[in-house]
């Protein structure tokens, strides 16, 4: 297969909103020579040999770098097809690194080579850690708080695929997501197919089930498990890159089994071989979050020691440490010390209370409900589960809001086998309310809401999120005309203010004062659906 990209990439910067954002850069190592490299930008350096061993996937090749600091990094190259191996590098701090190769390939063992590493752009803030001080939250490395609003689209990875020189559909996709407040996309390494019966009315336009490409030699139909497909990969390079440059993470599933994929035998050398090169190859992503696998244990593919192998694997594989979870709760609840966040699947219909259990089952984890239940409708049938409104979805999400946990948004036109990349071609009437989230995220970091505490009542009908002090917000179901609040009684005589929140449109009401009184209470304002109030007190001491 053609090799997609030349060994020596010119330097890209791109201008997205308002941040600059830069595509990997490929450089060619020299033994003498500086690599100028930012703190967080992913760059490739390239090596090339003039003989190939039998796998050449399979060649143990590493590099060390250290900076003028002391810290120290041994980050595994990987096998770019042709001629030519990648150490792929995201330098974590500015300043000098040094490099140098170890290989049982001699013409890639002990190579030296010097980074010169400039301050992190505006706008780079790292990758997603856990908050040390509440690790119930996520931050970026720079401090910044990242408060995740996750949309599941399994099949991204194939919309341009076969698209040898650029990704439109990819673009047009995720550029929607990332104007509509989304900042994580779930996704799979490679899906094949669902097994459920597709909409009459799919179209191939929209159909990317079945697709022509596969990360292993051969097909799915027939695959040649014993060699990978390096284009692939290269391919699917472009979309974690994409991802990379609008500053939405990638949380990339690197197997799902209930998707038709042709897997090697688990544990067999071939899937080992597939696993450690994913490993290899994205680690260095500042965007990425790992996910075992979709569904981890949901049908009889593996068992718990298959999955807490995979992860002891890729913890010893990933230099950068990214963070781990597994889309299985059973599994997470039992082996909570595996994961860095817990990711469930959970469609209750009393939402807010499930979520409220999880998060006291598995204490001192973020939580991430990759799936509530509600799949948004679309212009064809995919898969509804039990919630195909956009506006109960909306209010599923917010209750995991509301609960101290992260909420993923599905439609039914983007999340399996069907995707339909242009969402504004389509008639109006026929679009998904995408722009909620939008709402919701600015909602979020107004009122920082990942920093606020969940569970306390302080109400009688609805749920709360404080800062126990003078910060109160109050969700408040559709069905109530009036919420009576529960404040502390020593704010009683002194001036709070009340604000609504319409999460439909964005938009907030009149600041309107009251007097705190024994029993203070508040009248939703008209209009269907829940609302959010927003209530201001003096600050307790």
């Amino acid at each position: 297969m053609k090799n997609l990209f030349c060994p020596i990439i010119v330097l890209v910067a791109l201008v997205v909103g308002s941040q600059q954002v830069i595509a990997v850069d490929t450089v060619q190592h020299r033994d003498a020579g500086e690599i100028s490299a930012r703190q967080w930008d992913v760059i490739d350096i390239s090596f090339r040999v003039n003989r190939l061993p039998d796998q050449p996937t399979d060649s143990d090749f590493s590099a060390t770098f250290e900076s003028s600091g002391r810290n120290q990094l041994r980050v595994s190259g990987f096998y770019n097809g042709g001629d030519e191996y990648l150490i792929r590098f995201t330098p974590p701090s500015a300043g000098l690194w040094t490099y140098v190769t170890q290989s049982t390939l001699a013409e890639l063992n002990r190579k030296n080579g010097r980074l010169s590493v400039e301050p992190a752009r505006m706008g780079r803030k790292g990758g997603i850690v856990v908050d040390a001080k509440v690790p119930t939250r996520f931050r970026y490395e720079n401090g910044d708080s990242y408060y995740p609003i996750a949309f599941e689209s399994d099949w991204l990875f194939a919309l341009d695929a076969e698209n040898e020189s650029d990704i439109p559909d990819t673009r047009k996709l995720v550029d929607t997501l990332g104007e509509n407040g989304f900042n994580q996309v779930v996704m799979n390494v490679f899906a094949y197919d669902v097994t459920w019966k597709k909409d009459e009315r799919l179209t191939a336009e929209h159909e990317y089930g079945s697709p022509k490409v596969f990360p292993f030699g051969g097909s799915n139909e027939q695959p040649e498990h014993s060699r990978l497909n390096i284009e692939y990969f290269q391919r699917l390079d472009r979309v974690i890159e994409y991802l990379d440059q609008l500053g939405i993470v990638a949380h990339l599933m690197i197997y799902v089994w209930n998707k038709q994929v042709n897997w090697p035998a688990a544990n067999s050398e071939a899937d080992n071989r597939y696993f450690d090169y994913v490993a290899r190859r994205y680690q260095a992503f500042p965007n990425l979050v790992w996910d075992i696998s979709k569904e981890a244990l949901g049908y009889g593919h593996t068992d718990v020691h298959y999955i807490s192998e995979r992860i002891d694997r890729l913890r010893e594989l990933d230099a950068y440490d990214r963070l781990i979870t597994v889309h299985d709760y059973g599994y997470c609840r039992r082996f909570p010390e595996m994961v860095d966040f817990v990711s469930v699947q959970l469609w209750s219909s009393e939402l807010y209370g499930v979520m409220r259990n999880v998060r006291s089952n598995i204490p001192g984890k973020p939580i991430l409900n990759i799936e509530h239940g509600g799949y948004e409708r679309a212009p064809y049938v995919v898969f509804t589960g039990n919630y195909t409104s956009p506006e109960v979805c909306l209010e599923r999400a917010y209750q995991c809001v509301f609960a101290g946990t992260y909420p993923t948004h599905y439609w039914q036109g983007a999340a399996w086998n069907v995707v339909i990349p242009d969402i504004e071609a389509l008639p109006a009437d026929s679009r998904p309310r995408l722009e909620y989230y939008r709402y919701m995220q600015s909602f979020v970091d107004k009122y920082h809401v990942d920093h606020l505490i969940a569970g306390d009542k302080n109400s009688n009908a609805g749920f709360s999120l404080h800062n126990g002090k003078d910060l109160y917000l109050y969700y408040v179901p559709k069905e109530c005309e009036y919420i009576g609040l529960r404040l502390p009684e020593e704010l009683r005589g002194r001036t709070m203010t009340e604000r609504w929140f319409d999460p439909f449109t964005g938009e907030f009401s009149e600041t309107i004062k009251k007097k705190v009184v024994r029993w203070p209470a508040a009248a939703k304002p008209q209009g269907d659906g829940f609302r959010i109030l927003i209530i201001r007190t003096p600050p307790l001491e």
